[in-house]
């Protein structure tokens, strides 16, 4: 672990203790601000301040898992997912009809990153779709729609 981020981690293992407040200023777009405002109108935080806390503590839990799901595939670099799980458990969670082919999904990932190698799962589904549509024109409209 490098030195930034051995210092990241520290500081976010430390926002479970209470400590002092300091007062900063941050400059926010007006549409955030008034997004803000009517989430605290609507009942979703009990202030602006409070909102804004809570989002910034959500966003550095969010940098604390990654942190560990890093540190965790360093370590068992084997329990990395592929590109193609991914993919297919994307599509299973979109309800997308390409999560019953795992085949295609595999050698689209395998296809796609010789293309494109920073390609995510859903460039994946993407490309699995025109694949499909290649291989049946006919069910092509529903996958293709769903990705």
């Amino acid at each position: 672990m490098d030195e930034a981020t051995a210092e990241l981690f520290d500081a976010i293992q430390r926002l479970h203790d209470e400590d002092a407040t300091v007062v900063t200023s941050v400059r926010l777009s007006a549409s955030l601000r008034e997004a803000v405002k009517a989430a605290v109108k609507a009942g979703m935080d009990d202030n602006p301040n409070d909102a804004m806390l809570n989002a910034v503590r959500d966003r550095l839990a969010a940098f604390a898992q990654r942190l560990a799901l890093d540190l965790h595939y360093e370590r068992f670099p084997d329990t990395r997912p592929s590109l193609a799980q991914i993919a297919t458990a994307a599509a299973q969670l979109d309800g997308n009809p390409l999560a019953h082919e795992p085949d295609l999904l595999r050698r689209a990932a395998d296809e796609l990153v010789r293309l494109k190698p920073d390609a995510d799962a859903d460039d994946v589904l993407v490309y699995a779709a025109a694949l499909h549509a290649e291989q049946d024109p006919d069910t092509t409209r529903s996958a293709a729609a769903a990705s």
